[in-house]
């Protein structure tokens, strides 16, 4: 049995449906609400909460390997539930930064539960993907009201990937062998600006979307009252102001694990238009 954790998620919808397709299962999906959860059919939802051990309990019950990502819940709990539920294999997503920006906040913390995780006496797969594609659904809303997408480093390309393709490595991982105790670093196939990315949206939706370069502290200010202020500053060192050859590499990593080539930021355009219409 897979237990795929975030299953309506990016991540965790795309995995499923591979999964289904490779003839993997059995299969089940956590989910906050299983009643809602639309999964292929043969795939078991079960309604769970990472903070109540309880139903993590039930839903590790009779599960072999584990698909979990980083920092979505009590960690060390969610190890420790799968370790005494005799998960075998664990597949967890985590961040590049780790290895790029390791003096970062959340990059710590992303390090100290691929630790917890290698100390659990599980196997293991690390996948430390960059910036994802689908972080561009922040500007939907502007787009979709036909406001300017304003935006910090507009012309900093970073290697933005298709979460789908962080999904095929993990596919790979569970149901292959030779993934154990591996750490895989995933980018897209070339660098991609922001500038680019409201670019390649225009150029879906067939009309101009407004857009603006801004600075740092204007940035910083609207995302500090989402995500708290050392999470700001995190974005916007990685995104642009503190950017290195290691966040900036495109590497063929989803390539070689997948034996097909990384999905290019169009595509993920192309297959997510209406949320920007």
């Amino acid at each position: 049995m897979i237990l795929v954790t975030g299953a309506t998620g990016n991540i965790g919808s795309a995995l499923l449906a591979e999964l289904h397709a490779s003839g993997a299962g059995p299969l089940r999906g956590l989910t906050r609400d299983a009643a809602r959860a639309v999964f292929p059919e043969g795939v078991e939802a079960v309604e769970g909460d990472f903070a109540d051990t309880a139903s993590l309990e039930r839903a590790l019950d009779g599960v072999r390997s584990l698909f979990l990502v980083s920092r979505l819940g009590p960690d060390a709990d969610i190890i420790e539930a799968a370790r005494r539920a005799r998960v075998e294999h664990v597949v967890l997503v985590s961040s590049i930064t780790v290895q790029t920006h390791p003096h970062l906040g959340p990059a710590g913390e992303n390090l100290a539960v691929e630790q917890l995780l290698k100390d659990s006496g599980m196997a293991w797969t690390v996948l430390r993907p960059t910036q994802f594609a689908s972080n561009t659904l922040m500007w939907a809303a502007s787009i979709r009201a036909h406001e300017t997408v304003r935006v910090p480093y507009a012309d900093t390309g970073l290697p933005t990937i298709h979460p789908s393709d962080i999904a095929s490595v993990a596919r790979v991982a569970l149901t292959e062998p030779g993934h154990h105790g591996r750490t895989y670093a995933l980018t897209g196939p070339e660098r991609v600006t922001a500038r680019q990315q409201v670019s390649a949206i225009a150029a879906v939706l067939e009309r101009e979307v407004p857009f603006a370069g801004t600075g740092r502290q204007e940035a910083h200010a609207r995302m500090a009252a989402v995500f708290g202020d050392e999470a700001a500053d995190a974005v916007l060192d990685i995104t642009g102001g503190d950017v290195n050859e290691g966040i900036l590499m495109v590497r063929d990593t989803v390539s070689r694990v997948t034996g097909s080539p990384a999905r290019p930021f169009r595509q993920w355009v192309a297959e997510n238009a209406a949320a920007f219409r």
